[in-house]
């Protein structure tokens, strides 16, 4: 069984290829949505971010995040601590959950940081303009501002990171998706 990563900047479509594998019968792990259960369902998770941020990370058992937004954007050691107890608790279990798909040719780990060669064998890109990026945002996160997805933007790795270690790169810049699935999905069964 191949680790596919799939990875790209907010707003690059990520969550639309993946759903056309899935529609070929591929596994996809989203990491960011598994992160979320960790953070607010795993007791271990849990005590260390307390123990890093204090009893107020959580407020009646759920994880309280305006509290930790303001915390880790005012202190970036304090986000990488965050990141440094939430990511290996995302691997471990994205590496059982891919075990659980071994049956399978290849499975998918979607996930907006990404780097190659540790716990994946090939990676795809998802790529689009900045400008399509940021109204496709501006459509879908109504709450945010220009400048709040602007910022993230910022913060993500470069369009040219991605293309240095991806495997694939499909472009998303119009209506062409499932032809370009569909030829990496040739592949990666057929590797």
């Amino acid at each position: 069984m191949l680790r596919v990563g799939i990875t790209g900047g907010i707003g690059s479509g990520k969550s639309t290829v993946c759903r056309i594998f899935e529609t070929l019968g591929v596994p996809v792990y989203y990491a960011d949505e598994e992160a979320k259960k960790l953070i607010s369902n795993d007791a271990n998770v849990k005590a260390e971010i307390i123990k890093l941020l204090g009893e107020e990370a959580y407020l009646n058992g759920d994880y309280n995040v305006p509290f930790v937004k303001k915390a880790v954007f005012q202190d970036a050691s304090l986000l990488t601590s965050l990141n440094g107890i939430v990511h290996p608790a995302v691997k471990e279990h994205a590496m059982e959950w891919m075990e659980a798909h071994a049956d399978k040719p290849y499975v998918l780990k979607e996930a907006a940081i990404m780097k190659k060669g540790t716990d994946l064998d090939k990676i795809i890109y998802v790529s689009a303009s900045e400008e399509i990026r940021l109204a496709r945002i501006l459509e879908r996160d109504t709450e945010r501002t220009e400048e709040e997805i602007r910022a993230i933007m910022k913060n993500q790795f470069s369009p040219a990171y991605f293309e240095e270690i991806s495997d694939f790169i499909i472009e998303n810049e119009n209506d062409l998706l499932i032809p370009q699935v569909l030829a990496i999905h040739q592949k990666l069964i057929t590797s």
